[in-house]
């Protein structure tokens, strides 16, 4: 009897990546702030302004980060897909000679090498598609992606950063707004690993509790420090 075979791969589309990488950041860095900050001071306004600071700054930083990088890639595709235009006009069989050796990588020999050869040279889009994707590892991208990309991350950015310091807006002591920010933080990156493992591939339960693990280890450490800074600091 023939069984079914689910291959799982990486289907999440740019976007998403952007998400992740926007809500990992969000969720972990204000986090560790807030918790840094209820180590030193019990002024709730002094850690929500540092922490919305923090958040503004962040997703400012991430998100024009996000718009260069593919600003650069697009960049570097247009300049690329130029170079392989004119040197496939002024050196052809350089050019076929590289296709070849692309074709040997992947096992063809004799005639069919030489068939695969011919049919994708015969035509220069082709050509220059292949040689893009084949030799030089690039993607077209498309237009406006850059600035969706840092809009995106800083959105995700501000997103996750809301999570840490909801608690603090509240008139509660701040040891015990540090308890709640804790609960709410963990249960965020835990659900967001799990739903992050989707798109992964990863097990969704190990990838809820290595994430969960990372943003906790990341607030204590910060925690721990501030602590230990104030403690030692005249006059705190």
């Amino acid at each position: 009897m023939a069984h079914l075979h689910i291959e799982q791969h990486f289907t999440g589309s740019k976007m998403v990546r952007d998400l992740v990488i926007g809500m990992a950041d969000g969720l972990t860095v204000p986090f560790a702030l807030a918790a840094g900050l209820t180590g030193a001071t019990q002024n709730h306004w002094i850690i929500i302004i540092a922490a919305s600071a923090e958040i503004a700054a962040g997703a400012i930083a991430m998100g024009l980060g996000g718009y260069l990088g593919t600003q650069s890639e697009a960049e570097t595709y247009a300049s690329e897909l130029d170079r392989e235009y004119r040197e496939t006009r002024e050196l052809p069989e350089h050019e076929r000679q590289e296709v070849r050796e692309v074709f040997q990588n992947y096992g063809l020999k004799g005639e069919t090498l030489e068939s695969a050869v011919k049919a994708i040279t015969s035509d220069r889009d082709a050509w220059v598609q292949f040689m893009m994707r084949e030799e030089l590892g690039l993607e077209k991208v498309e237009a406006g992606r850059a600035l969706k990309s840092g809009l995106t991350i800083g959105g995700a950015y501000i997103a996750g950063g809301l999570f840490p310091l909801a608690p603090y807006f509240f008139p509660i002591p701040v040891p015990q707004a540090l308890f709640y920010s804790v609960i709410v933080t963990l249960f965020a990156l835990g659900l967001f690993g799990f739903f992050k493992a989707k798109f992964t591939g990863m097990m969704p339960w190990k990838s809820a509790l290595q994430t969960a693990f990372v943003g906790g280890l990341a607030a204590g450490c910060a925690y721990l420090i501030a602590r230990l800074i104030s403690s030692l600091a005249p006059g705190m």
